[in-house]
């Protein structure tokens, strides 16, 4: 009789060399400081926390390679060899020839944004990224979501939610004419429709439409490698191609990127724009000066852009991205086997409960993703985030409360620091909750800052 094969469990391709004791907590405790805390996982102290999902922004473990090469940071003020080093390696793996690093990512997105759109603009992409909005806003633009119907339904399998709708495009160039669209924001995965990616397909399909139609194409190529896995794991024809083969192709209809350093490249801080335009490079390079210091360095040390750079080439390593795509799909499919409700397909980044229909019995504007949040970090000492109501702010035009479909409690695992008990901490934390949902209050927000206000608003129990 033939002997079954058993699928054999995978581990992480690293060993723990280094670790941070953490601090355990009370109920109590925890019940006191997250209503110190306004009920906001954000303004919770970090040292107050038991196993931080918040995000993954900055928070990842760097390697030996890395730290090594923090020792040998040129710290120079001008023409920095670190410098040198890291555009090299942008070049190398981006295929950008053009590049200006900036502090963290969210600095490159306002440098694009000033350099490119002029008021009364409008900026189509696929779906909101919060400060990817505001900095569109601020400069002038309105942002018009075009990613497909399927992205808004946490339970929909469509391999690749972040795809661009071209009819949903060519409409607004009906609409508004092209002249009035600067460039087309395309992000992947998609951070808010839950981690998902967008297909090489949909990318070649944009291509064509926005050459014909004479329109610019920029990419937020934040998590651009777990993009390049999805594709080599879903997508015909890329099964056989390297991680890092993959990033270059998805990239090459692009005419820039922005990138927060502090997530695929594994580093604490840090971020660039990379350009085939020399026009808008120059640009950049004379506003990095005003906003961020001289454009060898972007208000990062020699050091940083050392970590950088060696992180670049640690991304695309298969075993590196497996490794962390894999931890996060372990944590979704043991909570589906809770019956818990998550985004569907399981993202890249992170696991996003679906608030609305873990607590039904709460309406929108009772904030469910925001409470469900505090109430996770209560129960077990875990941080998550909201990504439902409060972070979709407020209509700029009318000032009520956008109501996205999307409901969302993030769960983001940091690169290389968790280890599988501790999601299973999380998951038992998450399906006790589940178990007493119908106890459970919503909130009332009693303070709004004017911008980005998931970060710092402060909430009530109702």
């Amino acid at each position: 009789m033939a002997k079954k094969i058993v699928k054999r469990s995978w581990a992480e391709p690293f060993k723990i060399k280094v670790v941070e004791p953490i601090k355990m907590t009370t109920r109590a405790f925890r019940e006191k400081a997250i209503k110190e805390a306004g009920y906001n996982t954000f303004l919770l102290r970090s040292e107050d926390v038991y196993i931080d999902l918040l995000t993954d922004s900055g928070t990842n473990a760097m390697s030996d390679n890395q730290w090594a090469g923090m020792m040998i940071g040129d710290e120079a003020y001008a023409g920095s060899r670190s410098f040198y080093t890291l555009w090299d390696k942008v070049k190398k793996y981006y295929g950008m020839p053009y590049f200006v690093p900036t502090h963290q990512g969210r600095a490159a997105e306002h440098l694009v944004s000033k350099i490119l759109i002029k008021p009364g603009d409008y900026i189509a992409g696929n779906m909101y990224f919060t400060t990817t909005r505001l900095h569109q806003e601020l400069a002038g633009a309105t942002f018009v979501d075009i990613i497909i119907d399927e992205a808004h339904d946490p339970q929909n399998h469509h391999q690749f939610k972040g795809n661009i709708d071209i009819n949903k495009l060519d409409k607004l160039v009906k609409e508004v004419g092209a002249k009035k669209i600067p460039y087309i924001s395309v992000a992947g995965p998609v951070n808010m429709a839950g981690g998902q990616p967008i297909s090489m397909k949909n990318i070649s399909e944009l291509s064509a439409y926005c050459r014909k139609a004479g329109i610019k194409m920029w990419f937020d190529a934040t998590r651009a490698v777990e993009n390049a896995y999805f594709v080599k794991e879903r997508e015909a024809g890329y099964a056989d191609k390297t991680i890092a083969e993959i990033l270059k192709e998805m990239l090459v209809p692009f005419d820039g990127i922005w990138v927060s350093a502090k997530k695929d490249l594994m580093v604490n801080i840090g971020g660039f724009l990379a350009t085939r335009n020399k026009k808008v490079f120059d640009e950049a390079k004379n506003l990095c000066v005003v906003y961020e210091g001289l454009h060898t360095y972007g208000g990062l040390a020699g050091r940083d852009m050392e970590a950088m750079a060696r992180g670049i080439e640690e991304m695309v390593e298969y075993d590196t991205i497996k490794a962390r795509i894999g931890q996060v799909e372990y944590c979704g499919l043991k909570l589906m086997q809770y019956g818990i409700p998550i985004v569907e397909p399981i993202g890249g980044h992170a696991v996003f409960l679906d608030a609305k229909k873990f607590l039904p019995h709460l309406k929108q504007i009772q904030f469910p993703a925001q409470t469900l949040s505090a109430e996770i970090y209560v129960d077990s000492g875990v941080r998550g985030m909201e990504r439902g109501i409060v972070s979709a702010g407020r209509n700029i035009k009318t000032g009520d409360h956008n109501y996205p479909k999307l409901e969302l409690v993030r769960l983001t695992f940091p690169r290389r620091v968790y280890t599988q008990a501790h999601i299973d901490v999380t998951v038992e934390s998450i399906a006790q909750l589940y178990e007493d949902r119908k106890k459970i209050r919503g909130l009332k927000m009693v303070y709004e800052p004017k911008y980005l206000r998931f970060f710092q608003g402060r909430f009530e129990k109702l």
